[in-house]
């Protein structure tokens, strides 16, 4: 029992990998809102260059607003005052910034992240909407699982054939068999969940 569950966990760790940004959601450390891969943090620089923090409140709830606002004019008028204080203070406003936003989503804060960190499933999901499509992804996101799944299948079957031969070939075969059906099951259940629930994330308008 403990080995099918252990089974079972792998094929879920290896749906996450596959599908990438489909599912980053379930682990909201993973997302891209901390690095300058994101979009969050040139938005800021923008605002804070430019003096006009409405285009960036998009990313924090109505709650933070306050909050926000007030630190943003703090740091606007630090900014003037040399080229140390404009450092000091944009990083102060963004690591605050994205410590709140993170916070509303429930993922933890840990600092800002340089560009090339962000997961590439990440970055190509936002050049998707960069340019306009998004096929290249969806084929490129599709295609993986769909390896993934005729390799596990392909495993399994090669393992029936001999399944009845020796107590150990039919625990190999038990194996592959609990890999193929749970990695599948949980692609099916993660797709039905999110079919079930794919109206909430945009009244959230958080970085998901």
């Amino acid at each position: 029992m403990q080995k099918n569950q252990l089974v079972r966990g792998l094929a879920v760790v290896s749906q996450v990998l596959l599908i990438g940004a489909l599912i980053l959601m379930s682990q909201p450390a993973q997302a891209h809102c901390d690095s300058e891969d994101g979009p969050i943090l040139s938005s800021i620089r923008t605002a804070l260059a430019g003096g006009d923090i409405a285009p960036i409140l998009k990313w924090i709830t109505p709650a933070d607003e306050t909050q926000i606002k007030s630190l943003f004019e703090r740091v606007r008028a630090l900014r003037g005052q040399s080229e140390e204080a404009r450092a000091v203070a944009d990083q102060l406003f963004m690591e605050t910034f994205v410590r709140v936003h993170r916070a509303a989503e429930g993922a933890p804060f840990t600092g800002l992240k340089p560009a090339g960190s962000a997961p590439p499933i990440m970055v190509a999901a936002d050049r998707a909407l960069e340019t306009g499509s998004v096929q290249s992804l969806a084929d490129s996101v599709a295609n993986a699982v769909r390896m993934s799944i005729i390799e596990r299948f392909n495993h399994a079957l090669e393992r029936s054939k001999s399944q009845n031969s020796s107590v150990t070939e039919g625990r190999e075969y038990v194996e592959a068999y609990v890999t193929y059906v749970h990695f599948v099951e949980g692609l099916h259940d993660y797709l039905s969940e999110s079919a079930t629930h794919g109206h909430a994330a945009p009244e959230q308008g958080h970085d998901r």
